[in-house]
């Protein structure tokens, strides 16, 4: 079933302020039972339960995290989610901002059955060791 786009950004708004909310359970509840999220090309990680713990693992790394929908188009029952995330590190204490996306597959509810991931890992590297 299609998203419209004001429902699409009611969902990228609610998903933000959950990246944002530093409850891991908050963001995995806007997928699917059995969804699933692959972060450049990496592992794909199924279940809540496992995208809860990744969750978990940026707000460890980020214990200020702060995640900002840029922009978000729906198409059909995809659609993708253009975010900035912002906090200190938590080792290094340097403060990172970097964009990146994730495209979506839905469910007729309205909930992420997958989600492919993408962000410069370099420049995310780059400015965990050194800053901004």
């Amino acid at each position: 079933m299609p998203v419209s786009q004001e429902a699409l950004e009611k969902i990228a708004a609610a998903y933000s302020a959950a990246w944002s909310s530093q409850d891991p359970a908050a963001v995995a509840s806007f997928y699917a039972e059995d969804g699933q999220i692959q972060i450049n090309r990496g592992d794909i990680l199924k279940g809540r339960a496992a995208i809860e713990e990744m969750a978990a693992g940026f707000y460890g790394e980020f214990p200020d995290l702060v995640v900002k929908c840029d922009l978000c188009r729906a198409a059909g029952d995809h659609a993708i989610f253009i975010w900035t995330l912002e906090g200190h590190h938590a080792e290094t204490r340097h403060f990172v901002r970097v964009g990146g996306w994730e495209e979506w597959d839905l469910t007729e509810n309205g909930k992420v059955a997958a989600s492919k991931g993408w962000f410069d890992a370099a420049d995310y590297d780059r400015q965990v060791a050194n800053g901004l």
